[in-house]
């Protein structure tokens, strides 16, 4: 498949480009930048790669997939476009604005018959796919409650669209850190029946949104309880899974972000793996964690098989909206 990879920001240099450059079936044909110092960096990188200004460039291009990884203010728009002109289209997260942005593009998709994928990488994360194996396995017994944290210390405030307070931008912590975790709620769990929230600016001088709390109970009784926040001084735990029979508790990051910004290659020997040191423990005993395999979700892009639905976005988005709803009236909402 010929892919034109709009944007090379981090996402685009770190989460995209090394994959659809290494995946057998996709061939990374274009990079759609206007910035000199980035092209630059495409053209010593990716020398067969295309350069192109705008995305208007794409559409006389013969390609066969599009990769959106603008800032989140232009996803749902230039994802609209790609659909319009025919092609397939993966999206970065957050996958639209609106949980009603995401079924229109959904539809748009499904008339045509077109592939329309949300980004959601962290679904393998290596930590991730542990707890995915320890679900299957029942080895936690029933579980009841499913905790997750995406924190960091930040407190400088970067001048940055990430930052922004216009809403416009979908800058806050809830559409940053806040998708991936609720998306892996949703993946294990399935959709929530209830959301509560707290959402708090607490970094002076922040104008989004940088510490919230989620609790969302699911149809099968597991609450899962996440956290996401630019000012957290001590680091929680990544999981803590309580069941009936044990826990599982992980502390730290999946190590492929770091590998990434790096340079490193996913077809680097050893790729995903996370040294002993970091592994989690199941019933206070060493567990090792999952290789990690981003790799995967381009492999099954390739294979023409959506690896994450549109609906699954647009059920993160109506958690997200739900959210909002609830830390304005302190009461659960019911999706």
């Amino acid at each position: 498949m010929r892919t034109a990879l709009v944007g090379y920001g981090l996402g685009g240099a770190a989460f995209h480009a090394p994959f659809i450059a290494t995946t057998p079936g996709l061939e990374l044909s274009a990079v759609v930048t206007a910035n000199p110092a980035r092209q630059a960096e495409v053209a010593e990188r990716y020398p067969s790669a295309r350069l192109l200004s705008s995305l208007d460039e794409v559409w006389s291009g013969k390609f066969d997939l599009v990769v959106i990884t603008t800032p989140n203010r232009f996803h749902a728009t230039h994802a609209r476009q790609v659909l319009e002109h025919g092609l397939n289209v993966v999206v970065d997260k957050p996958f639209a604005g609106s949980a009603a942005e995401a079924r229109a593009l959904a539809s748009i998709a499904s008339s045509r018959g077109l592939m329309l994928v949300p980004f959601h990488n962290r679904r393998w994360d290596g930590d991730f796919l542990t707890v995915q194996k320890l679900l299957s396995t029942n080895a936690l017994g029933k579980v009841h409650r499913f905790e997750s944290r995406f924190e960091r210390y930040r407190p400088e405030i970067k001048s940055s669209w990430k930052e922004s307070g216009d809403p416009a931008d979908l800058g806050s912590i809830l559409f940053d850190l806040g998708t991936h975790l609720v998306d892996q709620s949703v993946a294990l769990f399935g959709r929530p029946l209830t959301v509560h929230a707290e959402i708090a600016t607490v970094r002076p001088g922040a104008r989004a949104d940088d510490d919230v709390f989620l609790s969302l109970s699911h149809e099968n009784g597991v609450r899962s309880h996440l956290w996401m926040s630019a000012l957290a001084a001590d680091l929680g735990p990544r999981f803590r899974v309580l069941g009936h029979d044990a826990a599982y508790v992980k502390h730290g990051m999946d190590p492929q972000e770091e590998r990434l910004k790096a340079g490193e290659s996913p077809t680097t020997e050893g790729w995903g793996e996370e040294p002993e040191e970091s592994w989690g423990t199941l019933g206070g005993k060493p567990l090792r964690t999952e290789p990690g395999a981003y790799q995967d979700f381009y492999a099954s892009v390739a294979a023409g098989v959506a690896p994450v639905s549109p609906q699954d976005a647009v059920t993160g988005l109506e958690v997200i909206e739900a959210a909002k709803q609830s830390a304005a009236t302190g009461d659960s909402v019911a999706l």
